[in-house]
């Protein structure tokens, strides 16, 4: 990695850092692209790593909004998914799965634009939770089903419970990906160096969260989704270019 697209990377997590804090999630979805520009073999890791700093950092801080029971009932979708989603990595196309999962997050967010608010039960959340564990573990972008099962609610009280399921979620997939031997020493020690960045974004998005309501979090949300789904569209129509 060149020192130019070291510190654009840095640049990069700083932000995500900041939208990961702010909304619960969004990090994978907003570095993932760029990372797979500079080093496709840093993904998910370099991704996973991260948002348990950012992760664990927001869940402390929101914990008094944190909505035990949903998280629980969300990670019980999320450890079969996440065991689907570390075998798919060793026998699909990364191409294959990027166009799958942006596919699915984009009608997911068409229809929740046009009204549709799924029902926030045990069965949603389980179901919501299987295909965060598989996109996050494949693509490093999970947030999307969970932010649409999840749209309802307020700023602290989506930004808690995301960060706890992602806390748990990234954890249950960097174990799976080292027991397919899917983790490279290099991705962990550009972890290390972008975890100040990452930090820091947390710190930015304290300032940030001040001018979010419920209308505005539920906006972020979607358009956060709409633009993961579109990156990695991109990225891919890049590759193949």
């Amino acid at each position: 990695m060149t020192p130019l697209e070291f510190v654009l990377l840095g640049a990069v997590i700083l932000v995500a850092g900041c939208l990961q804090g702010s909304i619960g999630f969004g990090m994978g979805m907003l570095a993932a692209p760029f990372i797979a520009l500079i080093d496709t073999t840093l993904l998910p890791v370099l991704v996973i790593m991260l948002a348990m700093v950012v992760t664990l950092i927001v869940a402390v801080m929101d914990r008094a909004a944190l909505d035990l029971r949903g998280a629980g009932w969300a990670l019980a979708g999320r450890v079969p998914g996440t065991v689907v989603g570390a075998g798919l990595v060793t026998v699909m196309s990364t191409t294959v799965l990027s166009w799958t999962v942006a596919v699915v997050v984009l009608l997911g967010v068409v229809v929740s634009l046009r009204g549709w608010r799924p029902r926030v039960t045990r069965t949603t959340q389980a179901v919501a939770g299987a295909l965060s564990g598989v996109m996050g573990t494949t693509t490093s972008v999970g947030g999307a089903p969970m932010a649409i099962i999840w749209q309802g609610s307020d700023g602290p009280r989506l930004r808690g419970t995301m960060s706890a399921f992602f806390l748990v979620g990234s954890s249950l997939s960097l174990v799976a990906l080292f027991l397919w031997g899917a983790v490279p020493t290099h991705a962990l020690a550009t972890a290390a160096w972008m975890a100040p960045f990452a930090v820091a974004g947390v710190v930015l998005s304290r300032f940030v969260n001040r001018f979010l309501n419920r209308r505005r979090t539920r906006a972020i949300a979607l358009g956060a989704s709409a633009l993961g789904a579109v990156t990695l569209i991109v990225t891919r129509l890049f590759e193949l270019g």
